[in-house]
């Protein structure tokens, strides 16, 4: 059994069964629906498709990050037990909970001076800071120390991409991200915006793409431009969707059909409420190892 615990956010977009099973501890995030605050809980207190039909029936969402007392409290729980920690928060480039965590540390490291917390900022956020968060409990199982886990999350976490595409702009313009004259025009005329994560770990529109078909082939494209190896690439490859599912399917698919040497079939998963909360429903999202993001 390894003496420190590999710790992330929420919004890190697995599954419960999936973070247990691999031994990832998480603390969750908040939001608010219609002014009534939940946790971040995986679905566990609003199914996703309960969640996302609200949205559309006109509820809204805003969110709270994790305070340093939060972390402060989840942190003692394992130096209680004995226990080093790495946590891998979520990017700073969207949330500023990093800081918070690291909050807590400072006032943790006078009260256990013979234990360490050491904190990551993933620069990924939703699904594709899961598929980093799975290869530092690969790092942990194989028995690398807790320095050499920390080593290489600073020095890889700019090899995980992450490209998002919408075919609903209606809550892009309710967050403010789209302006109320690009996002009827953009509706009127089916355009389906292409995203991604940039090097500080922004979400950062890159291309207008009409029609959902073209918006699915040009994500697999982009795919095949940035992997590890390109068409031979032979890591794992997640995905998460809002509410739809069959577009996410439709990636999967390509994917598979082009990418014969993946670790695995694509994993889909559901984009949390968190994230959710600010793209709506109709955003799928893909995920991967690939070159270094330089932009």
């Amino acid at each position: 059994m390894s003496d420190y615990v590999i710790s992330c956010c929420s919004t890190a977009d697995l599954t419960k069964e999936h973070f247990d099973k691999r031994e990832i501890s998480y603390i969750c995030f908040h939001y608010y629906l219609d002014g009534v605050e939940y946790p971040d809980d995986l679905g566990q207190s609003i199914p996703f498709d309960v969640f996302y039909q609200k949205m559309r029936d006109g509820a809204m969402t805003k969110t709270s990050q994790i305070n340093a007392d939060e972390f402060e409290a989840y942190f003692r729980s394992f130096l209680d037990q004995g226990k080093d920690v790495l946590h891998v928060s979520l990017s700073s480039g969207i949330s500023g909970v990093v800081n918070s965590a690291k909050i807590a540390k400072d006032v943790l490291s006078e009260e256990y001076p013979d234990r360490r917390i050491l904190v990551v900022d993933s620069l990924a956020a939703s699904s594709g800071y899961g598929l980093f968060m799975d290869k530092l409990a690969d790092l942990r199982d194989e028995g690398k120390t807790l320095d050499e886990v920390y080593d290489f999350a600073m020095k890889n976490r700019l090899f995980v991409h992450h490209w998002f595409f919408t075919s609903d702009l209606t809550f892009f313009v309710r967050g403010g991200r789209v302006s109320k004259v690009s996002g009827f025009v953009g509706n009127v005329l089916d355009i389906c915006p292409l995203l991604n994560v940039d090097l500080n770990g922004k979400l950062i529109p890159r291309e207008k793409i009409r029609t959902k078909k073209k918006v699915i082939r040009r994500i697999v494209e982009k795919m095949e431009e940035n992997a590890e190896d390109g068409l031979d690439y032979s890591g794992k490859c997640y995905i998460c969707q809002s509410a739809c599912m069959d577009d996410a399917k439709a990636v999967a698919s390509l994917i598979e059909e082009k990418f014969a040497k993946l670790n695995g079939k694509v994993e889909i998963y559901d984009i949390g409420t968190t994230i959710g909360s600010h793209t709506g429903p109709g955003t799928v999202a893909l995920f991967f190892w690939g070159k270094e993001r330089t932009d």
